[in-house]
């Protein structure tokens, strides 16, 4: 069950116009201080209209997939689809800092070495003291209402995302897949979000 908290208050702390090989977005860091050296990111077609029903992807920051380009996971392959998605039909990317399921880089590095010995996803976290999955969606609801943002198609195959927004002052028009083809070194690791986190994948 996803948990509620009283998140402080997010302010915009830097904005900009940043072009992209997917499109032109708008960049903007959302933080509670202007010190904030890993803020959350939005990054906002400018083409989107907000008082209809908005695009939107709420992805948790991945250094490993997103960055470095890890087959791991599938985490990298769906930012970039979902970029491309929001340039082509307008929308909303909330990139959140909650790193391996909220545990951070180096706890989920610790996580890999349980994986690599015969662990899934889940027991690793569990076997390191974590919960199976330590991530909370108030910030992103906080951004979509900062952006006046309250109907949206939300781009996930993650049904604790769904129940978080749906729990939240934000409408959920629809849902949009955003599956990934998968490879031989994230097969296990796919089937287990399927299997005891409950994603939609169809392919798996």
């Amino acid at each position: 069950m996803t948990k509620h908290t009283n998140p402080k208050k997010l302010l915009v702390q830097g904005e900009a116009m940043i072009p992209t090989d997917f499109g032109e977005f708008q960049m903007i860091a959302y933080s509670n201080s202007a010190e904030d050296r890993m803020p959350h990111m939005a990054l906002f077609n400018p083409k989107t209209r907000i008082d209809a029903v908005v695009n939107v992807r709420i992805h948790s920051e991945c250094l490993t997939g997103d960055l470095f380009g890890s087959n791991r996971c599938e985490c990298g392959e769906q930012l970039d689809k979902s970029m491309a998605y929001i340039a082509e039909h307008t929308g909303l990317l909330i990139y959140l800092r909650q790193e391996g399921r909220g545990i951070g880089i180096i706890n989920k590095l610790h996580a890999y070495e349980k994986q690599d010995d015969g662990f899934d996803t889940a027991e690793a976290n569990q076997i390191l003291g974590f919960a199976i999955d330590s991530r909370q969606y108030d910030d992103a609801v906080q951004i979509l209402e900062d952006l006046k943002i309250s109907r949206i198609n939300l781009l996930t195959n993650n049904p604790d995302k769904v129940a978080a927004l749906e729990s939240s002052s934000i409408e959920i028009v629809d849902r949009i897949p955003l599956q990934i083809k998968p490879k031989k070194e994230n097969l296990q690791y796919l089937k287990t979000k399927k299997d005891r986190f409950g994603h939609h994948l169809d392919a798996i």
